[in-house]
C-alpha cells in the first residue's frame, strides 16, 4: 500500500509538501517557544539579580546606618559624661584634652549660652580667634531640644569634615563633640551603592542598572545619562506603587533591552525603583538560527525532492530529539540529585517518587528505603499532614529528627500527570543553623545592651556603697551607745555585710561587661571533661546524682581552655540546682559535621516551662531564690566569643538538654 502511494508523482508531491509544510511550521513553533522560553528565563534571571541586588542594597544601607549609630552612641555617652563633669565643675581644658586622647576624639568645645566658647580640648590658631558658637546649636541655647545630632558636617576651620553631636547642660550651655569622619566617609565610598551598582554592570550581559526616585536618579551605572522618569511612565508609576516585579521591552541608548524594574524598600519605606537593562542579543540570535535552520531545510526539501529524503530527515530528526532528550533528562536528573536542597516528589497512588541525596542528609534515610512509601516515613504525623493540608507556597516547619530539632522551610507545589494524579513537589531546605545564629545573635544584644546598662550603674552606686562601708565600720570602732550596745554593733556588723555583698555583685556586673580577652591553647577534650568529673565527684555523691560522660569523639581542640571549662561548670551546676537529688547529669561529644564538636550537657530535672525557656539567656533573669541571672548570659557570650552556637531543649517533667555546638579551632577573638 505504501509502496503504491510512494509510486505515484502527485502523491509524493503532495506528501513533499506536506511534510515540507509540517516541517516549516514546526521550526515557526520551535522559534517562538525558544523566543519564549528564553524571554521568560531572563525573565526569572532578571529577578533574581534584582532581589540579589536589593538584599545586598538594604545590607549596604544597614552597615552605613549602624556605622553611624555607632559614631553618634559613642558620642553622646561622651557628650553626657562631659555634661557631668562640667556640671560638677570639674571640667578644664587639659581634662577635656585628655578625654578627646583617650576616646578618639577630634574636639570638645563647651559653649555658654550666649555662644561664647567656655572650655575646648583644641587651643585656637591665633590666626583666627576663638570662634563662637556655631548657629545649628541655636535649638540647645535658647532651650528647644537637651540633645542634638549634628551629624556629618564640614569642618569650620580646617579641612576634611567632622561628626558631632551636642546635649544641653546647665544654663543651656552647650557640650559638643565631634570626631574626625574620614573613616566613615571612606566606609561609605567602599561600600556604597556605587561600589555595588560598579560590580553589578560588570557582568556580561546587563546593559544598566539604576536607582530611581520620582524626583530623580540616586544611583546607576557609569554609562547612564539620562532615564525616564517614573511620572510620565505608567509602567514605571505602577510598578513603583504595586510593589511587585515586572518587566518589559525598552530601549536604552537605541539599544533594544529587556527591562526589569522592582521598588526598593528599606525599613518599611520606599526608597525608589531599582531598574535593570539586559542585553536581548540572545533572542536575536535565536531568531537568526531558527531563519537560518528554515533555509537549509527548505533548500534540502527542494534539491531532493523525494519522499524517501524526507522519511530518513525525519528518522534523523526523532533520533537526534531522542538524544537530546535523553541528555536532558539525565542533565535534569543530576541536578535534582545533587542540589543542595532537598526535593521530594510525592503522588497519592506511588508513594515518594524522588528523594535527592540532600533529603538522605536532612531526613538521616537512604533513597531506597523511602521510594515508593507513604510521606509520613520520613515525617511524623503531625508535620506530614501540616505538610500535605497546607495551600502551595513556602512553609517554616519544626520537627525532631533523629533525636535533633531541626527547623525546615518547606516549599510545596503541586501537578496533575497525565493520568489525573495529582503529585506534589516539596523543596525542603535545613534552616536549623540559620536560625540558631538568629537566635544566638538576639540573645547576644539583648545581653550586650543590659550588660552596658549595668556597667553605667555599677560605677555610679560603687562609691557611695563604698562610702556606707567605711562610714559604718568607723561607726562601729569609734562610737559606744549608752544603751543596747550589743545590738548595735550586731547591726553595723549586718549593715557592713550587706554592703559588701552588694559591692560583689557590682565588682560581678562590671566583670561580665568588661569580659576578659580570650587566651585559646591546644588541649585534649578528653582530659577537660575527666577532669571535671573529678571535680565534681564528692559534691554530685552528697546529691546522689550521677555523672555520665560519653565521648564519641574528645581529641585536640584549640579553645580558650579556662573559659569553656567555666561554660560546663555553670551548665553542671544549673542540672545539680535543677535535679535538687536522686537523679543524672550526662556530657557528651561527637563531631558535628567536620571541622566542628558538639557538646550536650542533659539533665533530668523538672525541665524548663515554654515561657520562662525563650528568658534563660538573658542577662539577670533567674528562677533561683539566690541567683544573680549572670551565669547563663556568661555561658553565651564565651560560647558566642568562640564562633560557636549555644541552644536549649527542655521538655516540663522530662529534663533538660544544652547543645553548643564549637568549631575544632577558633580564628580568633571577637570584640564583646
Amino acid at each position: 500500500m505504501i509502496r503504491k502511494l510512494l509510486e505515484q508523482p502527485r502523491m509524493i508531491v503532495i506528501i513533499f509538501l506536506a511534510l515540507a509544510a509540517i516541517m516549516i511550521a514546526s521550526a515557526v513553533v520551535e522559534l517562538f517557544q525558544s523566543k519564549q522560553e528564553l524571554f521568560e528565563l531572563m525573565e526569572s534571571q532578571s529577578h533574581s539579580l534584582l532581589e540579589s541586588l536589593i538584599i545586598s542594597a538594604g545590607n549596604v544601607l544597614s552597615v552605613q546606618q549602624r556605622l553611624e549609630n555607632s559614631y553618634r552612641d559613642r558620642l553622646l555617652n561622651n557628650a553626657n559624661l562631659i555634661r557631668t563633669l562640667y556640671e560638677r565643675g570639674e571640667v578644664s581644658d587639659q581634662l577635656l584634652r585628655e578625654i578627646a586622647a583617650d576616646n578618639d576624639i577630634f574636639r570638645i568645645n563647651i559653649f555658654s549660652s550666649t555662644g561664647r566658647k567656655l572650655f575646648s580640648s583644641f587651643s585656637p590658631d591665633p590666626d583666627h580667634g576663638i570662634p563662637a558658637a556655631p548657629e545649628i546649636l541655636r535649638p540647645i541655647l535658647d532651650g528647644s531640644t537637651d540633645s542634638l545630632i549634628i551629624g556629618l558636617k564640614a569642618a569650620r576651620l580646617q579641612e576634611g569634615f567632622r561628626y558631632a553631636v551636642a546635649v544641653a547642660a546647665r544654663n543651656r550651655s552647650a557640650v559638643v563633640v565631634n570626631i574626625d569622619a574620614e573613616e566613615m566617609i571612606n566606609m561609605r565610598r567602599e561600600t556604597g551603592f556605587g561600589v555595588l551598582l560598579r560590580r553589578v554592570i560588570d557582568n556580561p550581559g546587563i546593559v544598566f542598572v539604576a536607582l530611581q526616585d520620582t524626583s530623580n536618579i540616586l544611583a546607576a551605572s557609569g554609562n547612564v545619562r539620562e532615564l525616564e522618569s517614573i511620572a510620565d511612565s505608567e509602567f514605571l508609576t505602577r510598578a513603583l506603587y504595586d510593589s511587585a516585579f515586572s518587566s518589559r521591552i525598552s530601549t536604552f541608548d537605541s539599544i533594544e533591552v529587556l527591562e526589569a524594574v522592582h521598588p526598593f524598600i528599606f525599613k518599611g519605606s520606599v526608597v525608589g525603583l531599582f531598574r535593570l537593562g539586559l542585553s536581548i542579543d540572545p533572542l536575536k540570535e535565536i531568531n537568526r538560527r531558527i531563519y537560518r535552520r528554515l533555509g537549509i531545510i527548505t533548500i534540502v526539501l527542494i534539491m531532493v525532492g523525494t519522499i524517501v529524503f524526507t522519511l530518513i530527515f525525519v528518522r534523523q530528526r526523532y533520533n537526534f530529539l531522542e538524544r537530546q532528550y535523553h541528555v536532558v533528562a539525565t542533565y535534569t536528573g543530576d541536578i535534582i540529585r545533587n542540589v543542595s536542597d532537598a526535593i521530594l516528589v510525592y503522588d497519592e497512588l506511588k508513594g515518594i517518587k524522588i528523594y535527592n541525596r540532600a533529603a538522605e542528609q536532612i531526613f538521616q534515610k537512604q533513597e531506597n528505603d523511602v521510594l515508593g512509601r507513604p510521606l509520613s516515613i520520613i515525617a511524623g504525623p503531625v508535620e506530614c499532614s501540616r505538610i500535605m493540608e497546607q495551600p502551595p507556597g513556602a512553609e517554616p516547619v519544626e520537627c525532631v529528627i533523629g533525636r535533633e530539632k531541626k527547623y525546615l522551610l518547606v516549599s510545596k507545589s503541586e501537578f496533575y500527570d497525565d493520568e489525573g494524579v495529582r503529585n506534589t513537589i516539596l523543596v525542603i531546605r535545613d534552616m536549623t543553623r540559620q536560625r540558631n545564629l538568629e537566635i544566638q545573635i538576639q540573645r547576644k544584644e539583648r545581653v550586650s545592651a543590659m550588660g552596658e546598662l549595668a556597667s553605667g550603674v555599677a560605677h555610679e552606686i560603687r562609691n557611695p556603697l563604698n562610702t556606707i562601708g567605711t562610714i559604718i565600720q568607723q561607726l562601729d570602732k569609734d562610737f559606744e551607745p549608752a544603751s543596747n550596745a550589743q545590738e548595735f554593733h550586731e547591726l553595723a556588723q549586718l549593715v557592713h555585710g550587706e554592703v559588701q555583698r552588694i559591692n560583689k555583685t557590682v565588682s560581678d556586673f562590671l566583670k561580665f561587661s568588661r569580659p576578659e580577652p580570650l587566651h585559646p591553647e591546644k588541649f585534649q577534650l578528653s582530659t577537660l571533661l575527666r577532669q571535671l568529673a573529678q571535680q565534681y565527684d564528692s559534691l554530685l555523691s552528697e546529691y546522689n546524682i550521677q555523672l555520665e560522660i560519653n565521648t564519641s569523639w574528645a581529641g585536640e581542640v584549640y579553645w580558650d581552655q579556662s573559659q569553656i571549662r567555666q561554660v560546663l561548670m555553670n551548665l553542671i551546676q544549673n542540672g545539680i540546682d535543677a535535679i535538687g537529688s536522686d537523679g543524672k547529669i550526662a556530657i557528651s561529644s561527637k563531631l558535628a559535621k567536620e571541622g566542628e564538636v558538639e557538646i550536650s550537657v542533659k539533665d533530668n530535672g523538672p525541665g524548663i516551662p515554654p515561657d520562662t525557656r525563650n528568658r534563660i539567656f538573658n542577662l539577670y533573669f533567674t528562677t533561683k531564690a539566690k541567683g544573680t541571672g549572670i551565669g547563663l548570659s556568661i555561658v553565651q557570650r564565651i560560647i558566642y566569643d568562640h564562633e560557636g552556637i549555644i541552644s536549649v531543649d527542655s521538655k516540663v517533667g522530662f529534663g533538660t538538654t544544652f547543645h553548643i555546638t564549637l568549631p575544632l579551632g577558633i580564628s580568633g577573638t571577637k570584640e564583646t
